[in-house]
């Protein structure tokens, strides 16, 4: 079996995350799951709060001011997947050059 390369493999993970932001995130179910519906229904979210951040540019997936779900939910979601890979990428740069002989 042929080996493909580090480069091919990461991108095609980025290629597979991109289209997951652009064909299935703006189609997820804005319902609550199975957890919240019965911490719900027990009364258990009663004293619930908004955290720090619920109100910032980027909150539920969306971006503020942008009013187009879509185009709302695919930035969101292509900067994820960018300040992820780049937070992935600054470690494994860090860690290679840690474990390099001097």
């Amino acid at each position: 079996m042929k080996r493909i390369s580090t480069l091919a493999f990461i991108l095609i993970g980025i290629a597979a995350a991109v289209a997951l932001v652009i064909l299935v995130a703006p189609n997820a179910n804005a319902n609550p799951d199975g957890l919240e519906k019965v911490a719900a229904e027990q009364g258990i979210d009663n004293n619930v709060q908004d955290h720090d951040l619920a109100g910032g540019p980027f909150a539920d997936y969306e971006v503020s001011g942008v009013d187009n779900r879509y185009a709302g939910t695919w930035i969101s979601g292509l900067l994820g997947v960018t300040v992820t890979f780049a937070i992935g990428a600054g470690i494994v740069y860090v860690l290679r050059r840690s474990r390099r002989p001097a």
